[in-house]
């Protein structure tokens, strides 16, 4: 039956029907007054993340939480590399690390390190990109420290020098923790492919996956692909070894060829799911948002604010159009290939950061990071100063796990 709300309360069904009021308005009540809530909420560019029976982590607000230090600090967990330790290189404020990521109508759990690894207890698992998912693993490392006790055995794979791919390992819980240098996540070629300047041009095989993941991944347990952070320099795509189009420097929306964006994702997602032995769970980070002002890195830019952006500042948010352009690529090329992987009885999880990251300009480490362009310093508005912001994602990250878990072992019941 249609549910009228205009014919619902007219006057004429209110006089032959006076008894129903109650009921019409417990409806009103029950239904639409939390579904009014969530429309009105204020977002960047709404979630694409749809749970029914439960509550969205990914859309809400960040807000003053001051019952408790932050899981870690530069003493607890020794672990924070200086590009990161915005507090370690002479940041005086503290707020940015008060505070926490509420989602409307719901809690998110605290990280529960001990709980957490238990999840993982014998296995491994691999964040696949950029320096975005160097970030959160490093953060996951100083979340779980004071427990699992990681050890660094990249040596057993690689230089130690190489702070591209780094491998921990929890002997107490038999747990392996990578990061796979991939920041395109497909084959690239050209000069600099370790990012020592962030305008150099690069050239793109978008049909061809790169070996440095494919090759490690197949019997992980958990793979995470986090990357987009390089998208924005200039590129030229290929296809069947051919070129199929390209990009300039990207700094706006229209700059941006999302045909690429979208092309490494598509080919990434179809190689993972058939990897002949790979049974594990996927998952997406999602585009992390930047905060330069005032100009880019080589520009005078900063983020020096001291409080996330409120509802009409981040109205404003420069950078916000290509966000939501690039965040919407990624999560059309998801959703498509979660399909697939459901025939396949694999399970592909999104961890959905844009909207929460672009309210927190002053979550970066702006001068008080350690990052350079062709050796000379500049103001990181990119990466996450550790503890803060970022350990949210690795909140997301638990939360989705043990609900991925539980819907496995629901239908295998």
């Amino acid at each position: 039956m249609k549910f009228d709300a205009k014919e619902r309360f007219s006057c004429k069904n209110l006089s032959g029907n006076i008894f129903q009021l109650p009921i019409t308005l417990l409806i009103a009540t029950v239904v639409l007054f939390p579904l009014m809530r969530i429309i009105d909420k204020p977002q960047l560019f709404g979630s694409i993340e749809e749970e029914t029976r439960e509550c969205n982590i990914f859309l809400g607000h960040w807000a003053s939480y001051h019952l408790k230090e932050p899981y870690y600090n530069n003493e607890t967990c020794p672990h924070i590399i200086d590009p990161y330790n915005c507090i370690k290189n002479g940041r005086p404020d503290r707020e940015f690390i008060k505070l926490r990521w509420k989602p409307y109508g719901c809690e998110l759990p605290l990280f529960n390190a001990t709980e957490f690894l238990r999840l993982v207890q014998g296995k491994s698992m691999a964040f696949v990109g950029d320096s975005m998912g160097r970030n959160q693993m490093d953060s996951l490392i100083c979340l779980l420290n004071s427990v699992g006790r990681l050890e660094d055995i990249t040596e057993r794979y690689t230089s130690k020098d190489d702070i591209h791919f780094r491998w921990w390992f929890s002997s107490n819980y038999n747990f392996t923790l990578t990061i796979l240098w991939a920041p395109f996540l497909v084959k690239a070629t050209g000069a600099d492919l370790r990012g020592s300047a962030f305008d150099s041009s690069l050239s793109l095989y978008l049909d061809e996956p790169n070996d440095a993941w494919v090759s490690k991944v197949e019997d992980f347990d958990y793979v995470i692909f986090s990357t987009g952070q390089w998208f924005y320099r200039p590129l030229t795509f290929y296809e069947n070894d051919h070129i199929v189009g390209g990009q300039q420097g990207v700094s706006k929306v229209q700059d941006i060829n999302l045909y690429g964006y979208k092309k490494v994702f598509q080919t990434s997602f179809r190689t993972i799911i058939n990897l002949k032995r790979f049974k594990g769970l996927t998952f997406l980070v999602t585009q992390s948002a930047k905060h330069f002002e005032h100009g880019e890195y080589n520009e005078g830019g900063n983020c020096n604010r001291t409080r996330p952006f409120t509802k009409e500042e981040r109205q404003g948010y420069n950078n916000g159009e290509l966000l939501e352009a690039m965040h919407h690529a990624q999560v059309d090329e998801f959703r498509e290939a979660e399909k697939e992987a459901r025939k396949k009885g694999l399970h592909f999880g999104l961890i959905d950061i844009s909207d929460a990251t672009s309210l927190r300009p002053d979550a970066h480490p702006d001068k008080y990071g350690l990052i350079y362009n062709k050796n000379v310093k500049v103001v990181d508005c990119v990466h996450w100063c550790l503890p803060g912001a970022i350990d949210t994602w690795n909140e997301f990250l638990f939360y989705k796990m043990k609900q991925a878990i539980n819907k496995k072992t629901s239908t295998s019941i």
